[in-house]
């Protein structure tokens, strides 16, 4: 794929993607969210699958479910290149994409074993991605990723 191609697959993914955060909006605010939890939370979701998603190469949402991906954002990538990293930003944006996953379950544009693999990886890896942002973010502490 050269690069114009990408850049067109990119632009059809953000499409759809916008149509999935309109939904999500929409489903907050029938939950009775406000509109300052609502604006995070699509935030948080928007930069998970139109920057993360699209940055190797243009991924669907629904990719976004995969374990290896989830993992990679929030236990790697999200901790070394978001420079607003920390536990309690971790938490939240995991939080947020649960909500989205959710809602894009409930909504029938993933499957249930899409949903269960997305919210098994984050319980059972949220406390080690914790534990290295903290201590990514101190600097009396070793780098925990740092192999050599």
């Amino acid at each position: 794929m050269n690069y114009k191609e990408y850049e067109q697959k990119c632009m059809e993914i953000r499409t759809r993607n916008d149509v999935y955060l309109t939904e999500f909006r929409e489903d907050l605010l029938h939950a009775g969210l406000k509109d300052k939890t609502i604006d995070r939370h699509c935030k948080n979701v928007g930069f998970y699958i139109n920057t993360y998603l699209m940055r190797e190469e243009p991924l669907e949402m629904v990719c976004g479910t995969y374990s290896d991906k989830i993992t990679d954002f929030l236990g790697y990538f999200f901790i070394r290149k978001c420079m607003w990293s920390t536990p309690d930003t971790i938490k939240s944006t995991a939080a947020s994409i649960k909500k989205f996953y959710h809602s894009m379950l409930q909504r029938g544009h993933i499957v249930e074993s899409n949903y269960s693999e997305l919210t098994s990886t984050i319980d059972d890896n949220i406390i080690e991605w914790l534990n290295d942002c903290e201590a990514y973010n101190d600097p009396d502490t070793p780098n925990p990723f740092d192999f050599f």
